[in-house]
């Protein structure tokens, strides 16, 4: 995994080993679904495949992504809106990622489902919000 020196890509203003490395590298647990989310997002960046399926709940993780061909896809930027803890093992984060595809802008709104099992947040669904 390559070694980032400057902001982490989730929009923090923390250097990447402080903030989401400690996660993708396993070193630390996301403590809740929004930092999970934020490492996630940070992980499409570097294109890592891995730590992006290890951190989706079971029951709705594809089989790959093949991330490393997808050439075309940069990702710019992240906008939390939203983080609401719904009980102990439930949450909810809605979110803005932008990104450009073959140098043309997109953005993705999504309100994503995290739940906890064994002391670690999954990702589990989202919706896209088009509407935004």
């Amino acid at each position: 995994m390559a070694k980032l020196t400057h902001p982490c890509p989730c929009g923090n203003t923390l250097e990447f080993e402080q903030c989401c490395g400690q996660y993708i590298s396993g070193s630390a647990t996301a403590p809740t679904a929004e930092a999970l989310m934020r490492s996630r997002y940070t992980a499409y960046t570097l294109k890592d495949e891995p730590y992006v399926l290890a951190t989706w709940h079971t029951s709705t993780r594809p089989e790959k992504l093949e991330l490393a061909a997808d050439t075309a896809t940069k990702w710019i930027g992240l906008e939390v809106k939203r983080h609401q803890q719904q009980d102990d093992t439930h949450a909810i984060v809605e979110f803005v990622a932008k990104f450009k595809i073959n140098g043309r802008a997109q953005r993705m709104h999504e309100i994503s489902n995290f739940v906890k099992e064994d002391r670690k947040w999954f990702y589990m669904d989202g919706e896209f919000d088009e509407s935004r």
